[in-house]
């Protein structure tokens, strides 16, 4: 015997509804930025890499007020996931979030720049949650693929 299914009762989301565009790669020329990481817990040199592109920043003018790393794979959680990030949505934990867009507002800073390729809809739900412009300090991850 087959289950009656239950209605998802979340309100819809249509593509484009309620949906601001945003740019793709603004200009972090004279900005106060906050750095933001994403590395495995296999990655031991997360410091020199977060080192490299706050020198990349610099170079390009933008001065870094704040950096927030998360590792993925330092607690229980199996050496399979340890190179997933833990959203989709969001690439971080939620609790990091909020801890980024806290030191954001704490810093006023003018953008948070990800040293890991972002989705347009990672851009996008990042730049919301966080109220400052999320940007890629690499190439987009839709770009590349």
């Amino acid at each position: 015997m087959q289950q009656n299914r239950r209605r998802d009762r979340r309100p819809v989301r249509r593509a484009g509804a309620n949906c601001e565009p945003v740019p793709a790669a603004p200009v972090v020329e004279g900005a106060d930025v906050v750095l933001v990481g994403f590395f495995s817990g296999k990655q031991k040199d997360f410091g020199a890499l977060m080192d490299a592109a706050a020198g990349e920043l610099a170079r390009r003018g933008a001065r870094v007020v704040g950096r927030v790393v998360q590792r993925r794979g330092v607690s229980a959680g199996g050496a399979a996931r340890m190179a997933l990030p833990y959203s989709s949505r969001t690439l971080l934990s939620y609790g990091k979030v909020r801890e980024t867009a806290a030191l954001c507002a704490r810093t006023r800073a003018e953008a948070a720049v990800f040293a890991w390729p972002l989705t347009d809809r990672q851009r996008r739900v990042l730049t919301r949650m966080l109220g400052v412009p999320a940007v890629s300090l690499e190439p987009d991850a839709d770009e590349s693929a």
